[in-house]
């Protein structure tokens, strides 16, 4: 299966529905937080129909509304701040924050481990455990607008730049 790893969207509805438009022939989507508003849910929610599972960053204040907005997907999943997944039996850690992951890819315990929050695309091999952070949506602060499909049948990762 072809999962999508995204993060740091920053309210940036233009750049995310470019991103969405770009998932074909992908199962899933993991969001790394800092969605920021309430009204970013709806776009996930509208603009990919395959399971979403969501953590929280920094940036999410408004949590009961964002929480609000995706109970009406019933696709949509917010783990909190951390979850650990098995998808397609590769298993999966997700959290918004660098040195987090750094901890969690150094115990050998997970295939993937991903990150945000540094907005700075960056994927690497720690032992047996691949080390992602998508880099931002957002594109703002990097100048970039990038995120990884992650192939589970291969274990490789594919950086797509958005448009």
């Amino acid at each position: 299966m072809r999962v999508a790893i995204i993060s740091d969207i920053h309210d940036n509805i233009p750049k995310l529905r470019a991103a969405l438009g770009l998932l074909e022939g992908v199962g899933a989507v993991l969001c790394l937080g800092d969605l920021c508003s309430p009204f970013i849910a709806k776009e996930l929610g509208e603009g990919f129909r395959g399971p979403v599972h969501i953590v929280f960053g920094n940036n999410d204040g408004d949590r009961y509304r964002i929480a609000d907005v995706a109970k009406k997907y019933p696709h949509i999943v917010l783990h909190g701040e951390y979850v650990d997944l098995e998808i397609d039996g590769r298993k999966f850690s997700l959290n918004h924050y660098d040195d987090i992951a750094q901890a969690i890819a150094a115990t050998g315990q997970h295939d993937v481990v991903c990150y945000g929050h540094s907005h700075h695309f960056d994927v690497e091999r720690k032992g047996a455990t691949l080390l992602v952070n998508p880099g931002e949506i957002f594109g703002l602060l990097t100048g970039k607008s990038t995120f990884v499909v992650y192939d589970t049948r291969t274990g490789e990762a594919e950086r797509v730049d958005v448009g």
